[in-house]
């Protein structure tokens, strides 16, 4: 890793969240899957890695496995691939260019990474539509050259009108910053004027233009992600088309990517990694489509996976008479009763309390680690794709595959398949035992 910025980002994440779980309890650990790093690292050469996106998004190749058999396709052939009673669940969340760049009158640049608003509200959306100042919780480049009390300023052109953003250094030690600008604009609009787009650190350039729409999917709609949820990259509309056509079922989710998805395992003990939380918002017609399901269910992306499977846990916190909030931490599927409700009980028991409360939508925060030997409770299929060595994804699709993952890799690999963000696509098959 080159870049001495996303090195310090790597750092302070690691800290942020170790900080975060030293205040839990660990008491569940006896009853977790002992898992070692060690057997969920594989040798990805450099060359492997996808630096850029393809000219075309579905050109990418696609990886079918189904039953212990593995087969090679065109991203293009996903529809074919599909059964009729499927429904695809996508991450609609939008990547904002959460890298900001002040310049001192010195000539000293600031770099200012936004992790997760503070003020006026935690909620992102609500974070990113305000008119009036903002604080977020930040990764700082060149801190030291950032003085106590000094303001910094940058001029954005929106609409032909200049306008003027200040950072102010609020908690240089928690690396809080309010960000306070001279117009009704609402915020995101001087993040997307101002800001540049957060690639993933493993690939190792700056971003270009090109970026800017390729490292979003099609039918992203609300901003707040600071990482794509790449799975996503491949689909065009054309896709989207022909999906509809065949009468497969299609839905939308928000899980807002954050930047601790790229931080890595340094536990051999895995269960020991301060695992990041993200923020979901589920609607309540998220709720009533997948109680009416009754065929496959795809999560688009391990981002749709984690917020559907939290959801389910979510429903079991109901029923067992828990603190409605919706957290749900990275062990408590570990921790859970041993009679756990049906898929249709616990998400039932979501939709009952969001029609008494008279909630629409509701917004959420998950961490859940999902490990070998976790049993998924609401999807049945995945489309993903192929993610680092030793990374809290792989031991998804670890659990996902029944510990098939490294057949699969190895043969990606082998017949030339391109890793990581940019990279190609598979459709994975879960098989209960």
């Amino acid at each position: 890793m080159s870049n001495p910025f996303f090195k310090t980002l790597y750092l302070q994440v690691c800290k942020i969240h170790q900080k975060e779980q030293a205040l839990k309890s660990f008491t569940c650990c006896m009853t977790t899957p002992s898992i070692h790093l060690s057997d969920y690292q594989y040798h990805l050469p450099d060359e492997r890695i996808a630096k850029f996106p393809l000219d075309q998004r579905d050109a990418s190749k696609l990886l079918h496995f189904e039953r212990d058999e593995i087969s090679h396709h065109s991203f293009t052939d996903l529809p074919g691939l599909l059964p009729a009673d499927t429904l695809m669940v996508f991450n609609n969340t939008k990547v904002i260019p959460a890298r900001m760049i002040f310049q001192k009158s010195t000539g000293a640049k600031i770099e200012i990474f936004l992790l997760k608003p503070t003020s006026p509200s935690s909620v992102i959306n609500e974070v990113m539509t305000s008119t009036t100042a903002v604080s977020w919780e930040t990764i700082i480049g060149n801190l030291k050259k950032w003085k106590d009390g000094e303001v910094l300023e940058g001029k954005i052109l929106i609409e032909q009108q200049e306008i003027t953003l200040k950072a102010v250094l609020l908690n240089k030690q928690q690396r809080i910053v309010e960000f306070q600008w001279d117009s009704g604009h609402p915020f995101v609009s001087l993040v997307e004027a101002s800001g540049e787009v957060p690639l993933p650190p493993y690939l190792n350039r700056k971003a270009v233009e090109e970026d800017k729409p390729r490292y979003q999917t099609v039918y992203s709609r609300k901003e707040g992600a600071v990482a794509a949820p790449t799975a996503g990259l491949h689909f065009t509309e054309r896709i989207l088309n022909q999906i509809s056509e065949k009468g497969i079922e299609t839905d939308y989710l928000t899980l807002h990517v954050g930047a601790g998805t790229f931080q890595p395992i340094k536990d051999e003990d895995v269960v020991q990694h301060p695992m990041h939380s993200e923020q979901i918002v589920i609607h309540q017609d998220n709720v009533k489509r997948l109680l009416d399901h009754t065929g496959n269910i795809v999560a688009v992306g391990t981002t749709s996976m984690r917020s559907l499977e939290s959801l389910y846990w979510y429903g079991v916190k109901l029923l067992e008479g828990k603190e409605t909030a919706f957290l749900i931490s990275k062990l408590y599927p570990y921790e859970a009763p041993e009679n756990l409700p049906t898929l249709n009980e616990s998400l039932k028991a979501v939709l009952d309390w969001m029609m008494k409360e008279g909630k629409q939508e509701i917004t959420g925060s998950t961490e859940i680690m999902i490990m070998p030997g976790y049993e998924f409770r609401v999807c049945n299929g995945l489309v993903t794709n192929f993610h680092q060595p030793g990374s809290t994804l792989i031991l998804l699709v670890a659990a996902f595959t029944k510990n098939k993952w490294r057949e699969i890799y190895e043969e990606a690999l082998v017949t030339d398949y391109r890793f990581l963000s940019y990279g190609d696509s598979s459709l994975l098959w879960y098989n209960k035992i």
